[in-house]
């Protein structure tokens, strides 16, 4: 009955876990961390936005006709933009990147994107892991597994705020135009994606933990005669 329990508990921590795996997937993989806009006093003009991931930038260009009262980004415009993404070059030299990557972006990208391909392979190790202590001669596997998973979660959450201080040097840049900022729900993703993997950890820890007693004359009982 114990390892029934035992058994119940471990596969509805890996489902939790599982939640955690796909959101960080989605954080990596998808380029919605933040979404940078201009500040524009006067229409007619050209207003660019961008959104940005680990690996790429994603810029929209379009004519604005009229101003957005509230300052929130390009305001009416007569036709969809000209949209154009593209990849950091992280491993070119710096003339042949541009002045956004070099000034605001290189740095960061390099950092927030190795930190999270550590997270996915701490991942990847919990998984295996979790899924070798379905064997009940293997379930000590669960202690390996609750900490990759809360160093997965450690590492993403560092992913994360890196990116967050980039967003803040990007801002505070004078070689840049954006000047206004929003998270998305890439970064929201990634938050969530520490909770969850953070947590699940823990408590596969917990699992793998040796039960107590419940009434501390069990173990008198339980203790061998002395001769």
């Amino acid at each position: 009955m114990e390892e029934n329990n035992k058994a119940g508990k471990i596969k509805l921590t890996s489902c939790f876990v599982a939640i955690g795996l796909i959101l960080t997937v989605v954080a990596v993989s998808t380029d919605h961390w933040a979404f940078l806009r201009p500040r524009l006093e006067k229409s007619n003009t050209t207003c660019e936005e961008a959104h940005f991931g680990l690996w790429r930038l994603c810029t929209k260009r379009t004519f604005m006709t009229a101003v957005d009262p509230d300052g929130g980004g390009c305001g009416i415009t007569t036709f969809p933009g000209e949209y154009n993404c593209t990849y950091f070059k992280h491993f070119t030299s710096g003339e042949e990147a541009e002045v956004f990557q070099i000034t605001t972006q290189k740095e960061y990208s390099i950092s927030a994107a190795a930190i999270a391909i550590i997270s996915v392979g701490f991942m990847i190790l919990g998984t295996f892991c979790t899924l070798l202590s379905f064997s009940k001669k293997l379930d000590y596997f669960l202690k390996p597994a609750g900490m990759f998973f809360i160093f997965s979660g450690l590492c993403i959450i560092i992913s994360v705020e890196v990116m967050r201080q980039s967003v803040k040097r990007m801002i505070d840049s004078k070689e840049t135009i954006w000047i206004q900022y929003e998270y998305s729900w890439s970064f929201a993703c990634a938050c969530a994606a520490f909770v969850i993997l953070f947590l699940g950890g823990i408590t596969l820890l917990l699992i793998s933990l040796p039960r107590m007693p419940q009434n501390p004359w069990e173990t008198c009982m339980d203790a061998p005669p002395e001769h």
